[in-house]
């Protein structure tokens, strides 16, 4: 029977530590916290838990101009289902406000300035409709001209 010395054992148990680490480092880099426009942000985890309503937008797409028009029904309708959150793709909290301003947005205004979340979710135009149930994607598609449809599909 052949026996590690104890020296040897250590350097391997301290290199498995230190690797261990740096994975766990690495994992937690990917979750990351979205500031709000107005009030507190919110971290992936927070979204992840229960179900969350999420449309990507931007100012500048030519399709989200109505976008305040087109997520605060959402938010009469399904916040009692799920949390609705507006999720800002790249853009600057002076841009973001000034045109919002006057417009009654209902939904928590999220900032993603350097486009990481939306990234994660595939969105290449925008606006999108993303509906996460306990982590898990239930719906991610282009902004639908029905979206209660869709979404009366996913919380019936």
């Amino acid at each position: 029977m052949k026996t590690i010395a104890l020296p040897s054992f250590r350097r391997h148990a301290a290199s498995l530590a230190v690797a261990l680490v740096l994975a766990l480092g690495a994992n937690a880099s990917f979750a990351q916290r979205l500031d709000a426009l107005a009030g507190e942000g919110v971290s992936e985890a927070e979204l992840n838990q229960g179900a969350t309503i999420v449309v990507f937008w931007s100012t500048w797409s030519p399709h989200s101009r109505d976008i305040v028009s087109r997520i605060n029904p959402l938010v009469d309708r399904w916040s009692g289902s799920a949390r609705v959150v507006a999720v800002n793709f790249q853009e600057d909290r002076e841009s973001i406000t000034s045109f919002l301003a006057g417009k009654g947005m209902k939904a928590r205004v999220l900032l993603d300035p350097n486009g990481t979340f939306t990234r994660k979710f595939q969105v290449t135009k925008l606006p999108v409709l993303l509906v996460l149930r306990d982590g898990q994607v239930a719906y991610n598609g282009p902004f639908p001209q029905d979206p209660d449809g869709v979404l009366g599909e996913i919380f019936r």
